[in-house]
């Protein structure tokens, strides 16, 4: 039965992924999206940017980044990612204590039992993508455009502290964000 839900599971996470990829290249095409998406964002989250594109930015960030990471906590067998990183944990100590004493044999066999952890550990964390994927393609299809416009409108690329751009800015204090979130909220 575990095995029917893995792969219902991985089905959907496929299906949502494929909605994202479709919504991404279609949002120049179904104006209905774009528009739709544009009257909710531009008020809200483009009021932040006009008032301080850096400040704006980083709540934008951590405002998304506090809600990924709720999703994460309530979508995710917390109590399975966990034992599986505490066993991870501890094969990482025995493969280093492998490692100094030469036992190239039995380094192999942790690293391969390590690794056997992998599958289940990404099939447990990925869940919560299908509540988070499409949102998050179409904030980073709004924030394409509204950084384009400010391009534009001035002929300077927006830099976040003189030489980020926006994906690496966001992609940096996602990070750091997250980081700090799934600390503070004991998530997996």
């Amino acid at each position: 039965m575990e095995n029917k839900s893995g792969r219902k599971s991985m089905t959907i996470i496929i299906i949502v992924m494929f909605a994202s990829l479709i919504i991404a290249s279609l949002w120049d095409k179904w104006a209905w999206i774009k528009n739709s998406i544009h009257t909710v964002l531009d008020p809200t989250a483009g009021f932040l940017l006009d008032w301080n594109m850096t400040i704006g930015m980083l709540i934008i960030v951590l405002i998304l980044n506090v809600l990924i990471t709720l999703v994460q906590k309530y979508t995710t067998d917390q109590k399975e990612l966990k034992r599986i990183k505490a066993e991870q944990k501890d094969l990482q100590k025995q493969i280093k204590e492998a490692r100094l004493k030469g036992d190239t044999a039995k380094m192999s066999e942790l690293t391969k039992k390590n690794m056997s952890y992998m599958p289940q550990q990404f099939k447990l964390s990925m869940g919560s993508i299908a509540y988070t994927a499409v949102p998050l393609i179409l904030f980073y299809r709004w924030f394409d455009d509204y950084f384009k416009i400010i391009v534009t409108n001035t002929g300077e690329p927006v830099r976040f502290f003189g030489f980020m751009g926006w994906f690496i800015f966001y992609l940096v204090f996602s990070i750091i964000f997250s980081s700090i979130f799934k600390k503070v909220m004991d998530v997996a």
